[in-house]
C-alpha cells in the first residue's frame, strides 16, 4: 500500500542571497524590455531569431517575432516563483523526515531561485544579442558568453543535488 511521502507545508522567509539573485533576475528582465524599446526604431524588419550550434543565424523573423523573448522571459520568471514558494510540492528522497526537512526544501528553494534568475539573465543576453546583430549585421552569436551562462545553470542544478545528497 501506499503512503503519503512527508511533505509538511513550512513558510520561511527567503534567504539573502535569493533576494539578491531575484533583484538581478527582475533587472535583467527589465533591461531586456527597455534595451527593445530604446533599440526598436532602429531595428531592420527582420532580425536573426535562430542560431545553430555554432552561434550563426539560421533563421531571420519579424522583429515583432523578437518581443515573445520577454513574455517568454516573464512567464518563466513567474512560474518558476510559484513552484520556489510551494517546496513541499517538489520531489525528495524517500529519506526526507522532519528533522531534515527544513534542508532538503531550503536546497531546493535555492535551485530554483538561482535557475530562474540566471534564466532571466541568459533571455536577456538573447535579446541583446539579437538586438546588436540585427543592427551591426553581425552574424555569429557570441558564443563565449552564452557558453558561461548555460555552463552555470547545469552547475547550479548539480551543486544542489550534491547538496541534497549531503542532507542527512
Amino acid at each position: 500500500m501506499l503512503t503519503k511521502p512527508y511533505r509538511p507545508k513550512i513558510n520561511f522567509p527567503s534567504s539573502t542571497t535569493g533576494k539578491i539573485a531575484n533583484i538581478i533576475g527582475c533587472m535583467a528582465i527589465l533591461f531586456s524590455l527597455i534595451f527593445i524599446a530604446w533599440n526598436w526604431s532602429s531595428l531592420p524588419a527582420q532580425v536573426p531569431m535562430h542560431f545553430n550550434g555554432i552561434g550563426e543565424i539560421d533563421r531571420w523573423g519579424s522583429k515583432y517575432e523578437m518581443l515573445l523573448l520577454p513574455v517568454i522571459n516573464i512567464a518563466l520568471f513567474i512560474g518558476l516563483q510559484i513552484v520556489e514558494n510551494k517546496p513541499h510540492l517538489h520531489n525528495y528522497p524517500d529519506r526526507i523526515n522532519e528533522a531534515n526537512v527544513e534542508q532538503f526544501y531550503k536546497v531546493s528553494k535555492r535551485i530554483i531561485n538561482y535557475t530562474k534568475n540566471v534564466c532571466a539573465i541568459l533571455f536577456a543576453y538573447i535579446t541583446y544579442e539579437i538586438v546588436i546583430m540585427a543592427q551591426q549585421e553581425r552574424l555569429l552569436l557570441n558564443s563565449t558568453a552564452f557558453i558561461v551562462l548555460i555552463a552555470s545553470l547545469f552547475i547550479i542544478i548539480f551543486a544542489g543535488i550534491i547538496k541534497m545528497a549531503r542532507v542527512q
